[in-house]
């Protein structure tokens, strides 16, 4: 592992330790939420009376109002359909915001600070966004490639091509790039000054952390809006 080619490699500021804890982090991430949403769903399921909301502002409710409130986003993106594209997009935000805010604590890489783990979500979102454009018009989703005049239809073909193969890649390096600049900030920083100036970074950073994860969901969004869209 040490000595033979990883795809990590062609990265040349990512070591081979660093790697390790890249893909232990981001394996660490996934299985904490597969955890914990097992539990809620445990949890509804046992309680008969989960569903009716309580006075006193809890947990539950809480996290009700942020689901409801990202669900009208998405309706004003998307339209009524827009809570069956909900489980991937809360999914995406969730995973991502934990992998940002990962980085946070002393010790941990923030997996996203990795390309290959954004790209991977990227690409979901990519082949997702196609797919359902596919399910809802058909063949006649490739309309949506050959804008609206017949005489530029192939010319716009391929500008259309190669603006959607450059989605995922515009996620992944966004992603990547704030992520890791802000890790590498909060890190010199904090070796510099540790006392007191670190904790205006901590802030900064869970603004980013929460900033960008809502940047990669709602441009996921979009993707899906336009590709399931009836006005082309």
């Amino acid at each position: 592992m040490e000595h033979g080619f990883t795809w990590f490699s062609l990265i040349p500021f990512v070591s081979h330790s660093e790697e390790r804890q890249l893909v232990v982090t981001t394996i660490f991430v996934g299985i904490i939420l597969f955890v914990i949403s097992r539990k809620v769903l445990s949890a509804i399921k046992n309680s008969p009376h989960s569903f009716i909301p309580k006075e006193a502002i809890t947990f539950q409710n809480f996290f009700e109002l942020v689901i409801q409130a990202a669900l009208n986003i998405m309706k004003e993106i998307i339209g009524p359909s827009a809570e069956k594209y909900f489980p991937l997009i809360g999914s995406l935000f969730v995973f991502i915001l934990f992998c940002n805010l990962l980085g946070m604590i002393p010790g941990f890489l923030p997996p996203t600070s990795n390309i290959y783990t954004n790209a991977a979500c990227a690409i979901i979102v990519f082949l997702y966004y196609n797919y359902q454009g596919f399910k809802v018009h058909g063949i006649g989703y490739l309309k949506q490639f050959a804008g609206p005049l017949i005489w530029i239809a192939p010319l716009m073909f391929v500008v259309e091509i190669l603006s959607h193969i450059f989605r995922p890649f515009s996620l992944s390096v966004r992603l990547f790039g704030n992520i890791f600049g802000d890790h590498a900030v909060l890190g010199i920083f904090s070796s510099l000054v540790p006392l007191v100036v670190p904790v205006i970074f901590l802030i900064l950073g869970l603004a980013v952390a929460l900033i960008q994860a809502f940047i990669f969901a709602a441009l996921s969004t979009v993707y899906i809006g336009l590709a399931v869209s009836h006005e082309h």
